[in-house]
């Protein structure tokens, strides 16, 4: 297996993507934070001390997306043309994080919907560990990806 991030004398390197082709791109991915059954019941009742938790991790799910080449070294910055961020939970104790984000590009979007669920959790982290400083995050995985020369990928 070709490595494409390393140059000519081993050292890390952006990969050229100058003659792929533009084509439309999707990721999906998809994160959890467990928590205590109260805890999830103020996120849901809007009376965690902090603020709206949803509302907040949205954003922050958001402006993470845009700013992942900013955190992580190899990823090319890119002209993101939708993310959306979803909450839903299981009744009890977890809830679930979803991101789909979309570009039209030379390159795929996986890191950027990753990167928005895991700031969205941590974000839910930040401002409910006043309450509970247990909650586990996790796990974090790519549900489907769309575009590219590699073609479609559904988990």
């Amino acid at each position: 297996m070709e490595m494409t991030h390393f140059n000519e004398q081993g050292r890390a390197k952006m990969v050229d993507v100058s003659d792929k082709e533009i084509t439309s791109r999707t990721a999906t991915a998809r994160t959890m934070v467990k928590m205590n059954p109260g805890t999830l019941a103020r996120i849901k009742e809007g009376t965690i001390g902090k603020g709206d938790v949803l509302a907040v991790s949205q954003v922050a799910a958001i402006m993470a997306a845009k700013k992942t080449s900013d955190w992580i070294p190899m990823c090319h910055p890119l002209p993101l043309t939708g993310i959306n961020v979803t909450f839903e939970d299981n009744g009890t104790d977890e809830l679930y994080i979803e991101a789909i984000v979309k570009t039209t590009g030379k390159t795929g979007v996986e890191m950027e919907a990753l990167t928005a669920v895991s700031a969205a959790a941590l974000t839910v982290y930040d401002m409910c560990k006043a309450l509970q400083k247990d909650m586990i995050i996790g796990p974090t995985y790519l549900v489907e990806k769309t575009g590219g020369k590699n073609g479609d990928y559904r988990l």
